[in-house]
């Protein structure tokens, strides 16, 4: 069995299916032995009769009858492993599988900057695939290899022993073969995974980014950079088929070899047995009649597949154990971001947020991305965000939903610490609306619904209103049922964001986040928006950031965040007075205008 701290459990769990299939399995490998000695049975009913009117019909039968029941009993022992150890395989890869995804939402923002998406899939797919396979033929094998081998090897020796000696030889060169190749195997197979990734992680790139690419004609660029990686990754994996067909053909050439040896030796004990002369070893003579031939090469040619199958365990566990160990270090990769004990729970939130000499470092940078920020935003308050890019907006809100752990009392929600609030209660209660809008392969209506449970048609359709994005939806063929395609391709900018921001309003939570959310929309959209904001969300605190100037003038405060640090928060007609860099901002965007102006 492949051994594995994150494979105990199942092991624990399905532990009776295992037992059954392979007690089924032990009764076919024993079934599978009594046919050569039936077969030598039926030798030695013809061999003791010199004319076929003295052979017993009945006896024929007989063997007949057991070999018949022989293979029925052998049918129903490989049919009830098969529904036991393959169902338990297959269930411990489901169930892997969701663990591996379970692991991936709880992994912080921080693994991700590190670990390519490629990657990742590389272990949900092959990686996965080649534990099931060993857990599944890799056991029936496994057990094939030693309880038949068992039971064929002592009815050799019982047979004959000096024969015997001959036919256990392949096993023990096989077995030393096997351990001098075992772990050169694994490395092998390790390097084809790793070189399989960097396959995965181009494609997926080059697949995400493929209207870039197309944009600025650079297919054939791309074709030969993918074709480096290739032919890189088909070099490896030639070596390694080259390696595990070697490993098969010296294995063949042994049993082969062995067969050969006892065929020879076999029929020259038989020969001198029938002239009277037999063969002494050891001062002890060796009888060996025809129908104990036919019966011990039976049992040879019964022992060809377990040490065949013996050969393909070592290649087999070489790729699962490595495999393992990859999903194991992604298993046990450290979760920065963990539900805490005894959390504080929030049970009326208010929508108040105070930053309390907040600072804020990426795990990857060494400089800090904010530093100092003090300020507090009141329950109910319509609240801008701008500033230079670079400065800080996203990050300072992004800080918001715990995607990375801060220093405690830094950031109070109704004057709560953010790090003592449990992360799933907290995005709770935060509707964020994320600068990259993205949305699923589905349904218009099923995007907008994604953050609640089971919303009412008309309840979607005002979140569409609310946004200003019912119109175009009702010019769809399929309306609310058109499928937006991936990350929204079918759709327009301004479309994407207007569904994300119908996504965020229908949650109704108390805290509104809006990251440039309505940067692709025209003006009239954006009046439309704000207004309905301002309408539909009294009463609940709403953060909208924005690059320009004239998206948040009209509301109740404004930050101004300059190189990381709070410049200025208060009202537009105060900023204009005590914030450079937000009067240089409202300047430069009415010279832009009349320069609009101007060319209309």
């Amino acid at each position: 069995m492949l051994i594995g701290k994150h494979l105990k459990k199942y092991y624990a769990k399905y532990w009776w299916l295992f037992v059954i299939g392979i007690f089924a399995l032990i009764g076919v490998d024993y079934l599978n032995t009594i046919i050569p000695e039936q077969l030598g049975a039926l030798v030695r009913l013809f061999s003791n009769h010199t004319i076929a009117s003295e052979i017993n019909v009945a006896d024929i039968l007989k063997i007949i009858i057991y070999l018949l029941g022989s293979a029925f009993l052998i049918m129903i022992g490989r049919i009830i492993f098969r529904l036991t150890i393959f169902r338990a395989s297959r269930n411990i890869e489901s169930e892997l599988r969701l663990e591996m995804f379970l692991k991936a939402e709880r992994l912080s923002q921080t693994y991700y900057h590190s670990t390519k998406v490629g990657t990742i899939m590389a272990w949900f797919t092959s990686d996965l695939e080649s534990i099931e396979e060993y857990l599944s033929w890799g056991t029936v094998m496994l057990i094939d290899a030693f309880f038949m081998s068992i039971f064929v090897i002592v009815k050799m020796f019982l047979l004959n022993w000096a024969l015997s000696l001959v036919a256990i030889i392949p096993i023990i060169l096989i077995i030393v073969w096997g351990a001098l190749v075992e772990k050169y195997m694994s490395l092998k197979w390790l390097e084809k995974q790793e070189s399989n990734d960097r396959i995965y992680d181009f494609a997926q790139e080059t697949f995400t980014g493929i209207r870039v690419i197309k944009a600025f004609v650079k297919e054939t660029k791309e074709l030969f950079a993918f074709s480096k990686i290739a032919i890189k990754n088909k070099k490896i994996n030639i070596e390694f088929a080259r390696m595990s067909i070697l490993f098969d053909i010296i294995i063949s050439l042994i049993i082969n070899i062995s067969l050969c040896i006892i065929l020879g030796c076999g029929g020259y004990l038989v020969y001198s047995c029938v002239t009277g002369t037999p063969f002494e070893l050891f001062g002890t003579k060796i009888l060996l009649e025809a129908d104990s031939l036919v019966t011990f090469i039976g049992y040879f040619d019964t022992l060809i597949w377990p040490v065949m199958a013996l050969g393909q365990i070592i290649t087999m566990r070489s790729r699962s154990k490595a495999s393992l160990e990859r999903i194991s270090q992604y298993l046990e990769q450290n979760e920065d971001i963990v539900h805490i004990q005894n959390p504080i729970h929030l049970s009326n939130p208010k929508g108040k947020i105070t930053f309390n000499n907040f600072s804020f470092k990426y795990p990857t940078s060494n400089n800090n991305s904010l530093s100092n920020i003090s300020l507090e935003i009141k329950p109910g308050e319509l609240i801008g965000v701008v500033g230079k890019i670079g400065s800080g907006k996203t990050t300072l809100m992004n800080s918001l939903l715990h995607l990375y752990n801060i220093e405690p009392n830094s950031i109070l929600i109704d004057d709560i610490d953010l790090m003592k609030i449990d992360f799933s209660e907290l995005r709770d209660i935060i509707a964020f609306v994320p600068q990259d809008n993205f949305l699923f392969s589905d349904k218009i209506k099923n995007n907008i619904s994604f953050g609640t449970d089971n919303p009412t048609d008309e309840e979607i359709k005002k979140a569409a209103i609310f946004s200003d994005v019912h119109s175009n939806i009702e010019n769809f063929p399929n309306k609310y049922d058109e499928i937006c395609g991936e990350q929204g391709v079918t759709l327009s900018g301004g479309q994407k964001q207007r569904i994300s921001i119908s996504r965020a309003f229908i949650k109704n939570a108390p805290i509104m986040v809006l990251d440039d959310s309505v940067s692709a929309v025209d003006t009239k959209t954006e009046e439309t928006i704000l207004k309905n904001i301002r309408d539909e969300r009294k009463g609940k605190t709403t953060i909208l950031i924005s690059s320009r100037v004239s998206t948040v003038a009209n509301m109740d405060r404004i930050i101004v965040l300059n190189d990381g640090k709070l410049e200025a928060f208060d009202t537009h007609d105060n900023l204009l007075k005590i914030s450079p860099t937000y009067s240089r901002m409202v300047i430069l965007q009415q010279l832009e205008d009349e320069v609009k102006g101007g060319n209309l």
